[in-house]
């Protein structure tokens, strides 16, 4: 599997509750000419009151009363799936909206970083349920198999051993033909996919134009057209209609949190954190006096930062010693000052010499794809056991622990558990040096340690048992 599909179902309605501090309310989103007005999408309460989606609103409003309605806004839905675009750059350096209503990664190098394909599905998974987004994922060889995939069960997933028999089982009106394709080839008898990959192409062809072949190769793989990749803007800039008058600061946190959660998602594909942002605070135009223009709280940080907690505390803080000058209607947030965006090439971490990053500069990068506890520093403790002789810490307590440099030489890659030198020894570039520790916890060491060059040309770290002439153990690579 090397390409993974969100699928985004229900994404405009999705916008709307993530907005409302009571989502389980009964509310439509309604479409459509004023005097044909139609119900576009409904959420759990308003299904329980019968309400589907299609129905006129003159109609729902004669079987139900008491549900909300909103009118459904196709840019705002759009926004939020560029959000998540953006988000996805924590998890690939491939990502795409080429697909409506969902996003494609390439997760086959992820997986090296973040572990095998359930981990990273549950992980993703995790997340876009904090953010508010309900969701189904699929992984294939492919971009277009990933996609499809999606429109029959959430979680499906195969490789390229197994992708031509899960797709022949398709049924025809969920492989992403349009609606006549999809008329014309059950009218031939086709049910699924697998009867259409047996047609001869040459007929297949003329009869339904050379874009139906074009669309079978992508799904295969057999020749998959390009895609366009996302690029984040330069600015987040973010905003949340309240729908009714507020007076008192204390009511916009619940806009406020969206707001800065969103923007510590926007933040993952980039290299650190913001550190400064306005919030805008929009007032109600009344044509009878003075409008109030809209009112900014800078929040300015000391150090940057992408934690959703920690810009909401933030942001709390400044807003509450604003004074509003007038009731507030809908609430904005706009960060301009943004670090780099990361995948300016097809790599998440570039190996090129010329392009080696800063420690702290990767470091921060690591932090914002695997969390701020998925990167720990090191530091000496007394002990000269070698695989005790470290500690993990915090990576800014570790910085200010790390020792100095010393006279007797250490690896930097211990192994996890030490194994037999299968390589042969060129020559013995240091050593024996003798440890023996150990003693009071009954876990004691005596070895001999040799810093030797194998006939690879590597420095390796080795062991045998104190004034024996054993096997050497490997314990340790040098760079």
């Amino acid at each position: 599997m090397r390409w993974a599909c969100l699928l985004l179902p229900q994404l405009a309605l999705d916008v709307v509750l993530r907005g409302h501090a009571q989502p389980e309310r009964a509310l439509a989103l309604v479409d459509g000419p004023q005097a044909r007005r139609r119900l576009y999408a409904v959420n759990a309460g308003a299904r329980a009151l019968g309400l589907k989606p299609g129905m006129s609103l003159i109609a729902a409003q004669a079987i139900a009363d008491g549900f909300q309605t909103v009118d459904h806004d196709p840019q705002a839905a759009e926004q939020a799936r560029q959000l998540l675009a953006a988000w996805a750059y924590r998890y690939s350096s491939q990502v795409s909206t080429a697909f409506a209503h969902a996003i494609v990664l390439e997760v086959g190098r992820s997986r090296r970083l973040f572990g095998p394909w359930p981990q990273l599905r549950e992980r993703l998974a995790q997340e876009l349920h904090e953010l508010g987004f309900r969701h189904r994922i699929a992984a294939a060889p492919n971009p277009h198999a990933a996609r499809v995939l999606t429109n029959i069960e959430d979680g499906l997933c195969c490789d390229d051993d197994r992708l031509e028999a899960m797709l022949a089982k398709l049924p025809i009106e969920r492989c992403g033909f349009d609606a006549d394709t999809v008329e014309a080839l059950q009218r031939m008898g086709l049910r699924r996919l697998g009867a259409v990959f047996a047609l001869p192409r040459a007929p297949l062809a003329r009869r339904f134009g050379q874009d139906v072949l074009t669309r079978l190769d992508a799904l295969r793989g057999a020749a998959t057209p390009p895609l366009i990749y996302f690029q984040p803007p330069d600015a987040f800039d973010a905003r949340i209609e309240l729908g009714h008058e507020v007076e008192s600061s204390q009511a916009l946190l619940f806009p406020l949190r969206r707001l800065t959660a969103d923007l510590s998602a926007y933040l993952s594909g980039r290299d650190g954190g913001v550190e400064r942002f306005k919030l805008i605070l929009e007032h109600e135009r009344h044509a009878h006096h003075l409008n109030h223009p809209p009112s900014e709280v800078v929040v300015g940080l000391l150090a940057p930062e992408r934690d959703a907690t920690m810009l909401f505390e933030l942001a709390r803080g400044r807003l509450q010693q604003a004074q509003l000058p007038a009731a507030v209607v809908g609430l904005r947030l706009l960060a301009e000052a943004l670090p780099p965006f990361v995948p300016a090439r097809r790599d998440l971490f570039d190996t090129r010499p010329q392009q080696a990053l800063p420690w702290t500069q990767l470091r921060e990068r690591l932090r914002a794809r695997l969390g701020d506890d998925g990167v720990q520093g090191l530091a000496p403790q007394a002990d000269h056991r070698p695989e005790r002789a470290w500690r993990s810490l915090p990576g800014d307590v570790a910085a200010r622990a790390a020792p100095q440099a010393g006279k007797v030489p250490r690896p930097g890659w211990l192994l996890r558990e030490p194994e037999p030198l299968h390589d042969k020894v060129a020559q013995v570039l240091a050593g024996p040096e003798r440890i023996e520790s150990g003693w009071w916890d009954e876990d004691d060491v005596r070895r001999d340690y040799y810093l030797v060059e194998t006939v690879k040309g590597q420095r390796a770290w080795v062991y045998r048992s104190a004034g024996g002439d054993g096997p050497l153990i490997l314990h340790g690579w040098f760079a």
